[in-house]
């Protein structure tokens, strides 16, 4: 479904990605991970359209992404970001309602109404209580929640996260995972996600992209990524990496420095 081929990106004299190919399958969960600096949000810029690579291509449905126009694309894909909500003023559910732009007329209206698809993502994300509050009454973790909802309201058959469970505690990090992962198994959305937590990507991804300095390091199972050795590589850190008494995936356990 989208393939992405000797991409590459500079500022200035800086290279950011370089030579980095891969495939998603249709409905996968593919996760991206690296240290700071690796070029993971880049990434996932030039595969939202939001700016252009320098060399290379990407492809949805084996199409360039750079053929398709801002409200095809719209269509398409939706991006949760850290910080993608309008101002406070705006209630949750007018938030939620902003996510069927790309269905609308110059007017802001469209031919069928959204309500029941509205009422869904409500119902899923359980902001019932919250619909009529506006943004600046929100927690960190229900604002988080807001941003996703107006992602699906969307209806994409691409979802791109970018680091989705920063500033999150472990509780709400999980239920948004959660909430991803039953929504792309549910309507066969194909998930490309961002993320820092290791722990998280085994738990979440069916493969993993790994990044260092640009480039790209290996692609894989979480079973073929998260060795001791390759962490060690590309993070500077040897950990131990045990399997998930439940799940039997690999878990990252950290080692204080002697």
């Amino acid at each position: 479904m989208i393939r992405v081929d000797q991409l590459g990106k500079r500022y200035m004299h800086k290279t950011v990605l370089q030579a980095v190919t891969f495939h998603v399958d249709k409905g996968e969960f593919f996760g991206v991970i690296g240290p700071n600096g690796s070029g993971k949000s880049t990434l996932v810029q030039i595969m939202s359209g939001l700016i252009r690579g320098d060399e290379g291509t990407v492809a949805i449905d084996g199409k360039n992404i750079e053929r398709y126009s801002r409200k095809e694309l719209a269509r398409i894909l939706a991006v949760l970001e850290q910080e993608t909500l309008p101002p406070v003023g705006f209630q949750v559910r007018e938030v939620l309602e902003m996510g069927r732009f790309p269905y609308q007329n110059w007017l802001g209206e469209e031919r069928e109404d959204a309500g029941a698809l509205v009422d869904e993502i409500v119902s899923l994300l359980e902001l019932e209580d919250l619909q009529h509050r506006t943004l600046d009454r929100l927690s960190g973790g229900e604002k988080q929640r807001v941003a996703l909802g107006k992602a699906l309201v969307q209806k994409p058959r691409i979802l791109l996260l970018d680091e989705p469970t920063t500033y999150l505690d472990i509780g709400y990090q999980i239920q948004l995972m959660d909430i991803v992962r039953s929504w792309q198994r549910t309507t066969g959305v194909t998930v490309v996600a961002v993320l820092h937590d290791l722990n998280l990507a085994s738990l979440y991804c069916d493969r993993l992209l790994l990044l260092n300095q640009g480039r790209q390091v290996e692609t894989g199972r979480p079973d073929d990524i998260l060795q001791s050795g390759l962490i060690e590589d590309v993070y500077g850190t040897r950990p131990i990496v045990l399997e998930h008494p439940v799940h039997h995936l690999p878990q990252i356990m950290l080692r204080a420095g002697e």
